[in-house]
């Protein structure tokens, strides 16, 4: 048997939620659950609690192991939505999945600090956070004082404008540096569990974005779980030419790689097909550490 050269070793990581040890000992599937009107793959899709309540049932069946809930799309080109509006949608579904489904790791998709707080008061578990605490200044603060996971996203600009010409002189080395940068910071806040995801189509053109995925085992070094988001996105279908909704098996390509590379977390609107990819690679992953 030989080594296989693409293989890789996953480190051992755990995360504290909420008391809880959540182990990222074998990466894991975070379901996407989309509580937007305007997301560019499912907005809209899921409009009232039972709709949102069996797609969660579904995707925890299917074997996530993290529900990933947003309520204000990042979609290129969309505008903000007011605080108000974005804990009205979100506040009474969480306490409904959290009624429901009570051992559920949800994480949440906000930059405010105020409905991050909000979130966690209601059974929240983890913060995932696009703009890296830049969009809310008391951010990280907040989330040393709730102690929980915090999710550091890369993201150039707004999503208002964050494709209009994004340009870097070395995406990977800038990348490396602004996680090592904010990870000093949140550190010496008090934040220990933190996880990052280099924001595959957030300021990055299509070339920056496979620079990034084929470069994703150099923010190893950086001692922290890597989440990665390329679930149905522009990299892929614009690519090849198709629609959101037939990129799915280009999802699952582009997934592989991804643990290859060093992924610890694979965050995706479709969670059988991205949990089969997991049982892949594992398969592989133990026969190259065993030839």
């Amino acid at each position: 048997m030989f080594m296989n050269k693409f293989s890789t070793i996953q480190k051992k990581f755990s995360l504290n939620c909420n008391g809880r040890l959540f182990s990222l000992a074998d990466p894991i599937v975070a379901g996407i659950l989309n509580l937007t009107p305007d997301s560019f793959y499912d907005g809209g899709i899921y409009s009232n609690e039972k709709e949102i309540l069996l797609k969660t049932e579904k995707m925890l069946t299917e074997g996530a192991a993290m529900i990933d809930i947003g309520a204000e799309s990042s979609r290129p080109g969309a505008g903000q939505i007011t605080e108000l509006e974005e804990q009205k949608r979100l506040i009474p579904i969480l306490q409904q999945i959290i009624k429901r489904f009570p051992e559920t790791i949800i994480s949440i998709d906000t930059y405010r600090s105020s409905t991050a707080k909000a979130a966690v008061e209601n059974g929240a578990s983890v913060i995932n956070d696009i703009s890296g605490g830049y969009m809310d200044k008391e951010m990280f603060r907040t989330i040393a004082a709730m102690k929980v996971p915090y999710i550091l996203m890369h993201m150039l600009g707004t999503p208002l404008n964050m494709q209009k010409n994004p340009k870097y002189e070395n995406v990977v080395i800038e990348l490396s540096h602004f996680f090592s940068s904010r990870i000093k910071v949140l550190h010496e806040l008090g934040v220990k569990d933190i996880i990052i995801d280099p924001g595959f189509g957030f300021g990055k053109s299509n070339e920056h974005n496979y620079q990034l995925l084929s470069g994703l085992g150099f923010f190893k070094i950086s001692d922290v779980p890597i989440m990665v988001g390329l679930s149905r996105k522009s990299m892929i279908y614009k690519v090849l030419n198709i629609t959101p909704s037939e990129s799915l098996n280009g999802t699952t390509a582009l997934n592989m790689i991804a643990l290859l590379n060093g992924a610890n977390i694979l965050r995706v609107h479709d969670v059988k097909e991205a949990v089969e990819v997991v049982k892949l690679w594992k398969m592989v992953n133990q026969l190259s550490i065993n030839s």
